[in-house]
């Protein structure tokens, strides 16, 4: 057996299992056995989540939220869609291990072999080139840290969900590197994993911080035009939102004003009478969310050209996008009437945003973080 080791405990979280599993437990217990307007958790039929990916001292409170929402009660398999930070990759990988360990127990989560094998089968064509998914090494695997930042949330689920099973008998991890595809090879891929999305035993997590934002970074973006005060993030986008002082017709990631900001300089601020940069940071995520909560491949694309906004897993949500998108062409019907109330299927809701600090200048910097959860 090779065995990915717990490359990022001791410095991202804590390599203590006692003292994880205290937290992991602890940040569970804060979130509301009962989501405002959507339902108890976990959320019924809820395969699917986006849950952020930093040092658990800044986004293990919010990954929580996602965690909570999470329904592994029928799941066969678990996929973690993550982005690539360290490796340049234009399509997709996948590991080359057996089994990922964690801080939490001496004994490793299996990873689904079978079906990293039968993936690595597969091909797709984008522009007359032929692709397909390929292997990653340990290296590569282990200094990634966007899926394993999922794996003790993930280990302590399944741990409460089957407390008389070995891990030997969990439900095996899927887990597959996106890199910086191309609308058109998002796509194609999305495609690929169709089958796997309509199947009822499979479970999704999507690894992805938002906004990255200030000189650090490399992205300075300000929009004028954002509301002051920003709208709370208690009120988040779930379907249709409006832009401010317009009507519901008008959706928030369509408003032509979010492409007409402009870069901040390192000594530039804001006028008095001007939205804040945190506020200009709340908006363009703000933005996304509601492009991302329509299902529409097509309407988080254009918020992310005409924003820019730094979501490092817009990638891997791109494509799980693009693959919900084929299912429905696959299906008569995409919404249902579930435990929770009418929920449209395949549409993400969001239930957490949070960002690690809130920025004045461009010599700040700040992450965003969101948890979000969608019915299959």
């Amino acid at each position: 057996m090779s065995i990915r080791d717990a490359y990022h405990a001791g410095s991202w979280y804590s390599s203590s299992g006692p003292t994880l599993t205290a937290q992991l437990d602890q940040w569970l217990a804060d979130v509301p056995d009962e989501l405002p307007g959507i339902g108890k958790t976990p959320i019924p039929g809820a395969r699917v989540v986006i849950s952020p990916h930093a040092g658990y001292a800044y986004s293990g409170p919010c990954a929580a939220w996602a965690y909570r929402s999470l329904d592994l009660s029928k799941a066969k398999r678990i996929f973690i869609l993550h982005p690539s930070h360290h490796v340049s990759l234009s399509t997709l990988a996948l590991p080359s291990l057996t089994a990922y360990s964690t801080p939490l127990s001496a004994f490793p989560l299996p990873l689904d072999l079978s079906t990293i094998q039968r993936l690595l089968t597969l091909t797709t064509v984008v522009s007359n080139r032929t692709l397909k998914f390929t292997s990653m090494s340990q290296s590569v695997d282990e200094a990634e840290h966007s899926a394993e930042m999922q794996l003790p949330y993930l280990h302590r689920l399944l741990q409460r969900q089957y407390p008389d099973r070995p891990e030997s008998d969990y439900p095996p991890l899927v887990p597959i590197m996106v890199g910086s595809t191309n609308p058109a090879t998002q796509s194609a891929f999305g495609k690929l994993l169709a089958p796997y999305i309509a199947d009822a035993e499979n479970a999704f997590v999507i690894s992805s911080d938002f906004c990255h934002w200030g000189s650090r970074f490399g992205y300075t973006y300000y929009l004028p035009s954002a509301p002051s005060p920003a709208l709370p993030p208690s009120s988040l986008p779930n379907g249709v939102m409006s832009t401010p002082g317009g009507n519901a017709a008008t959706h928030l990631h369509e408003d032509p004003k979010l492409a007409q900001g402009s870069a901040l300089g390192s000594r530039d601020k804001p006028a008095r009478n001007e939205p804040a940069v945190h506020e200009s940071i709340a908006h363009m995520d703000r933005a996304c969310m509601c492009a991302i909560a329509t299902g529409k491949h097509a309407a988080l694309l254009k918020a992310l050209k005409d924003t820019g906004n730094t979501i490092c897993g817009r990638h891997p949500i791109g494509v799980f996008m693009a693959g919900w998108e084929e299912v429905e062409r696959n299906q008569q019907n995409a919404s249902e009437l579930g435990e929770s109330g009418a929920v449209e299927k395949g549409r993400f809701r969001f239930v957490r945003y949070e960002r690690s600090s809130d920025v004045v200048s461009a010599r700040d910097s700040s992450v965003s973080y969101v948890s979000a959860f969608a019915v299959l």
